[in-house]
């Protein structure tokens, strides 16, 4: 019985000790710091073409880097090649004959004043030579849409970002809007967190942030978005206890200068808070 008071007075002991420890010890919550919890969010893009063709190169493989104005991928150019020839001997065609019509035009305009041709003659020379004209806008807008297209044959990466996943290879036939890449921006990123209800009226737009990965690492950011509708309702008839397990979403935006933020990546959230000031 003795044995037994002891051990029970050791252990009890040992618990006051460890709590009084955790008290000592334990990291102090800091009244003007509010902690949140989140994921990182990462925006993406589809590569893809505006216009119709065969690929013919592509440059990246998944996970690779791609700088932003970087050629990533090229469709076949010949047929959008061909294309411009023809333009361009149809402008040249009708541009010979509008000049033929405008001489014609002017010999009629002075033939005219002695009774060499008669004024209906003349009118149609006039009206001749402007529906050459009008073919001549035509075609050179035709030319120009050649032109545009060959440009287009060619996709370049419009930010930086990596290559998420490598959609097609060389020889696929593809549609406009058809994906070639997904390519997943780099930066900027955001953290998707969540603010408690009674907490909401402590933070504003543009409030600054420090993030920290599990890692170690740490980052800085600001508060973009305040979602207006709470998420994880209750019921519609509500108790106070309730109300208060309402939340909203936040979207905080961080950069991301050595792309070590990843999509999913759980991160804590530490905002900075003035009390007594009315947020905005």
């Amino acid at each position: 019985m003795k044995r037994f008071i002891i051990i029970a007075s050791i252990l009890s002991l040992l618990i006051a000790a460890l709590v009084t420890l955790y008290f000592l010890f334990r990291e102090k919550e800091n009244p003007n710091e509010l902690v949140l919890y989140g994921n990182v969010d990462i925006r993406q893009v589809d590569i893809s073409f505006r216009i119709p063709g065969r690929l013919a190169e592509l440059y990246f493989e998944e996970g690779d880097f791609v700088p932003k104005g970087t050629l990533m991928a090229v469709l076949d150019k010949s047929p959008y090649d061909s294309q411009i020839e023809v333009a361009k001997a149809n402008v040249a065609s009708i541009r010979t004959s509008l000049e033929n019509a405008n001489i014609v035009l002017g010999r009629r305009q002075q033939a005219v004043s002695f009774g060499g041709v008669s004024r209906e003659d003349v009118d149609n020379a006039h009206a001749a030579s402007y529906e050459l004209l009008a073919n001549l806008n035509a075609a050179e807008a035709e030319l120009n849409i050649a032109i545009d297209n060959m440009q287009y044959t060619e996709v370049h990466a419009p930010t930086d970002g990596t290559i998420l996943t490598r959609i097609r290879e060389p020889g696929t036939v593809v549609n406009p809007t058809d994906p070639v890449y997904t390519l997943s921006v780099c930066s900027p990123v955001w953290i998707r967190a969540y603010v408690d209800e009674p907490d909401l009226g402590l933070i504003s737009y543009g409030m600054k942030a420090d993030i920290y990965t599990d890692s170690g690492q740490s980052y800085t950011g600001q508060i973009g978005f305040i979602s207006p509708v709470a998420e994880f309702t209750p019921k519609t008839v509500q108790t106070k206890k309730l109300r208060t397990d309402l939340v909203y979403r936040l979207r905080i935006y961080a950069d991301n200068p050595d792309r070590f933020l990843k999509q999913g990546m759980p991160v804590t959230v530490k905002l900075h808070l003035q009390r007594g000031e009315k947020s905005e």
